[in-house]
């Protein structure tokens, strides 16, 4: 399939793209290759490394087979495919970021990024600063000469502020800061980073790709200027993913936009119930029109995903605690983007600028491919329990 075929569907996209069967002879399915060791034919070929495949950590038919289905889907010049999601934010800060340079990343960040700034890079010389998810264009007083990132996450974790991506990209290219996003929420389906100024996407294909809640794995994908270093810095570190763990994550892909779309539709169902029960103060989804940012996220975004957040209407640790240890369909665990729905309660503590004004406990529902009545009935169940403690 083309590498951009945007003149299909995206289902019939998901469907076929990463792979030829008759590179394979005809199979469906590209191999599974197992490999550490990779044989030459002769010395000149060993020397020269003038061959397609030299060594297990520098690819396989099944890792180029997902990075050719991921460069499809983000319009990309490359992709590495990483262990996790966190080696998919790990990677690039280390490829881009170096000792003596600012990096900015926004202030409502998924935590782990948060933590790595916080250690390795301050440890490496690396100077961290965090900045407001609003912030817009408004990041040019931010820049300074030796600024070589800026770090997006949009919408925002677990508070699910939109950011400004265009705006926020092009002054950060201006000032020659490499502008990065995660952007596991929206998956290329709904939001492809690269069409809006970014340089770097990167997605926890944990997620939606992987979609069944057992297997780990992370991509990040380059423009042309980008991918070189991004490439170098991957075989730098030797951070390969397993074949099964690829191949798992390829074949999830080819359902993902079928359950996308059902997360989809009954995440936005459940969100537009909650914001009328009592005991909910709001609901943290920007697909909904009450949502501050809404017309932010319509101007850009295509779709919305299955994870947003409430909070509830006063109490404090009691009441979420109350409300979580009530629920029975709903699972309390991290992640999302698999089958089964989820609930945690939302921290705030390590935030500096966003910690917004909230009227009560923050909790995030990651809503899975269960009936909605059903999840309905439990969070009800969820909601009293919170009201009586």
């Amino acid at each position: 399939m083309a590498k951009d075929s945007t003149d299909l569907g995206i289902n019939t996209r998901l469907a076929h793209c990463g792979s030829n069967p008759r590179d394979f002879y005809g199979f469906v399915n590209p191999p599974v290759v197992h490999a550490s060791t990779v044989l030459f034919p002769d010395s000149a070929t060993l020397v020269g490394r003038s061959q397609k495949y030299t060594y297990g950590t520098r690819g396989t038919p099944t890792t180029d087979a997902l990075a050719a289905a991921m460069d499809e889907l983000e319009g990309s010049a490359g992709t590495i495919i990483v262990p996790s999601g966190l080696a998919a934010v790990t990677v690039p800060l280390l490829a881009f970021a170096e000792a003596g340079s600012h990096v900015l990343i926004v202030d409502s960040v998924y935590h782990p990024t948060r933590h790595f700034a916080d250690t390795m890079l301050k440890r490496l010389g690396v100077e961290v600063e965090y900045y407001d998810p609003h912030i817009g264009a408004g990041i040019a007083a931010l820049m300074r000469p030796n600024t070589s990132v800026v770090f997006t996450e949009s919408p925002a974790s677990n508070t699910f502020e939109v950011q400004d991506i265009p705006a926020i990209s092009k002054v950060a290219k201006q000032a020659g800061a490499v502008v990065m996003m995660d952007n596991t929420w929206a998956t290329p389906l709904y939001f492809r980073p690269l069409d809006f100024g970014v340089d770097i996407s990167i997605h926890a294909a944990t997620k939606y790709p992987a979609g069944h809640s057992d297997v780990l794995l992370g991509t990040v994908s380059a423009n042309e200027q980008h991918w070189q270093r991004l490439h170098d810095g991957f075989i730098t570190l030797g951070c390969c993913s397993a074949p099964d763990d690829v191949y798992q994550v390829l074949r999830g892909l080819r359902t993902m936009g079928i359950r996308l779309e059902h997360h989809r539709t009954s995440a936005l169902a459940v969100a537009e119930w909650l914001e009328g029960r009592p005991g909910v103060a709001s609901v943290l989804h920007p697909a909904l029109p009450g949502h501050p940012d809404h017309e932010l996220w319509k101007r850009d975004f295509s779709g919305s995903s299955g994870i947003f957040s409430i909070v509830l209407d006063g109490g404090s640790q009691k009441q979420a605690h109350a409300f979580l240890d009530a629920l029975k369909i709903f699972g309390l665990g991290f992640s999302w983007g698999g089958y089964e729905s989820l609930a945690v309660p939302v921290s705030l503590a390590d935030r500096t600028i966003a910690r917004g004004k909230y009227a009560g406990p923050v909790i995030r529902l990651q809503i899975g491919l269960e009936d909605v009545e059903d999840l309905k009935t439990d969070l009800q169940r969820g909601l009293d329990a919170a009201a009586s403690a």
